[in-house]
């Protein structure tokens, strides 16, 4: 059955977009959906350690967002912004990432975006709208001066709300967040405070993490009618030997993989595999994944999925909507607003749950 971009469409109340986050984060709701017996229900965030088990593991991404959006002129005087979307390379004095120009830079063409900060770019991507484009400094110095001049991109749908940068900046970053790389937030750990870990530890919780800077891969919208004929970006990751060990520990004993959003998700199945008699087997590994989920796709590994409530016709709603319904269960996927997964969010649309974002949690069992 060929899939289209409509299949994965619904509306969405503009009222239903939250401008803000919960405060205290892990007082947003939290929308339960059972794949197995199809209920529906309603809880917090803060009671998550209800639906997880001693021994269950939870990875989660400690990607850092940085001030990616970065405002200068060009060597001619024209107005020039970027947005940096991926570090391709890097030495001790420069680095060079791929970004999003407006407008479009030439190859060797230059832009001045402070008293330090000057950028060439190198080169024209395949896809044509992206740069590669090398800057005068590297490591801590250059995320120094991103910080000092960059602003947090903005998700569209939130930007008329934020107005302070420094407020926005602590609003849109994981209290878990450790490395600096991503253009946006891996929002799924949003909800996440120090007394919900605390209590899910004294659990029997596992949480371990991995890294994915967050780029195109993730934001970029599907433009193909045909959805097998999008081009995933791809995204740098890591996954440590020490969080393999864990997720590995927790297949071998029966125990679950949760992970904590779509990005996690992502590297999880990127770095998973099944031998001919069905045995697990996840290596740690630091690489690029470009891998792109959607129905009929089989989980590998993550056998839980924490999740927000997505755009319509995003990868992120095709991942989810893969991971409710065949191989993954009993229901064969035909469109999102017929599958289980879009009768949970006209149940949360009914029920004025907070989207996107700074919007409420959905755990999927």
């Amino acid at each position: 059955m060929k899939l289209t971009l409509n299949d994965f469409d619904y509306y969405l109340p503009p009222e239903r977009i939250a401008k803000y986050p919960a405060e205290p984060r892990d007082s947003s709701r939290l929308l339960v959906v059972d794949r197995t017996t199809g209920e529906i229900k309603d809880d917090y965030f803060y009671n998550l350690g209800v639906y997880l088990n001693p021994g269950d593991v939870i990875v989660r991404n400690n990607t850092k967002v940085i001030p990616a959006r970065i405002v200068g002129k060009k060597d001619t005087g024209g107005k020039l912004e970027l947005l940096l979307v991926k570090k391709i390379s890097h030495t001790a004095t420069v680095e060079t990432w791929e970004c999003l120009s407006k407008p479009g830079l030439k190859v060797d063409q230059k832009g001045i975006f402070s008293d330090v900060l000057q950028a060439t770019c190198t080169g024209i991507c395949e896809d044509a709208y992206t740069r590669t484009v090398e800057f005068n400094m590297a490591g801590p110095e250059f995320i120094a001066e991103l910080t000092r001049i960059g602003i947090t991109p903005l998700p569209p749908y939130i930007a008329e709300a934020h107005t302070d940068e420094n407020v926005f900046r602590e609003q849109y970053q994981t209290i878990y967040a450790k490395f600096d790389g991503s253009a946006a937030a891996p929002t799924a750990g949003l909800h996440f405070t120090k007394k919900l870990d605390e209590n899910l530890k004294k659990h029997g919780i596992h949480i371990v993490e991995v890294t994915l800077h967050v780029g195109l891969g993730t934001f970029l919208p599907v433009k193909t009618e045909n959805i097998t004929e999008h081009h995933m970006h791809s995204e740098w990751f890591e996954l440590p030997a020490e969080t393999a060990a864990a997720v590995q520990k927790a297949k071998d004993n029966g125990n679950r993989v949760i992970a904590v959003g779509t990005t996690s998700n992502r590297v999880l199945e990127s770095c998973s595999s099944l031998n001919s008699e069905g045995e697990f087997t996840i290596t740690p590994q630091i690489a690029d994944t470009d891998i792109y989920i959607y129905p009929p796709y089989k989980f590998v590994c993550v056998d839980t999925l924490i999740t927000n409530f997505h755009l319509p016709k995003s990868t992120l709603l095709m991942l989810v909507s893969a991971f409710v319904s065949q191989p993954n269960s009993d229901e064969l996927f035909t469109k999102f607003c017929e599958s289980l997964i879009g009768r949970a969010y006209t149940y949360a649309i009914k029920n004025e749950y907070r989207f996107y974002s700074f919007g409420d949690g959905m755990i999927i069992l």
